[in-house]
């Protein structure tokens, strides 16, 4: 459908879905289910469809990847070091909603598993996602 003289970036999206406890910040992170880091924890998120927006594209991915449905979410930050995802050039345009408290999640489509983590006591993360955390919790 669409054929050009040079190559394109990819766009994806990802997603910060966090709750605070007046102990400790969590947040909602998948485990990759397929290649590249497969078996690594990650943000939920992908590749956006032709015809939807950003955010559009991150509400869905978020339902596909944990079950968790959202309304609306706020854009964070773009990240577009060319080394981000070894398949390809990449730039993700990241998303964030804050809860009121933790909701029922379960993995599905690409993502092996869904689960809460506090930002103090995270595992390894894939791509450049603890980069990510970092700077969106700084921001706060």
């Amino acid at each position: 459908m669409y054929n050009y003289k040079y190559p394109r970036a990819a766009l994806t999206v990802d997603a910060i879905v966090f709750y605070s406890t007046s102990k400790v910040q969590q947040v909602l992170l998948i485990e990759r289910g397929r290649e590249p880091f497969k078996n690594k924890w990650a943000l939920p998120g992908g590749f956006i469809e032709m015809d939807e927006t950003l955010e559009q594209a991150c509400i869905r991915e978020l339902e596909e990847e944990t079950g968790l449905k959202v309304d609306k979410m706020k854009q964070f930050r773009a990240y577009d070091r060319p080394d981000r995802d070894p398949r390809h050039r990449t730039i993700s345009v990241v998303h964030s909603v804050e809860l009121e408290k933790e909701q029922q999640v379960a993995g599905s489509d690409d993502a092996s598993n869904a689960a809460w983590f506090s930002i103090d006591n995270l595992p390894e993360l894939a791509f450049d996602h603890a980069e990510i955390l970092i700077d969106f919790f700084k921001s706060d």
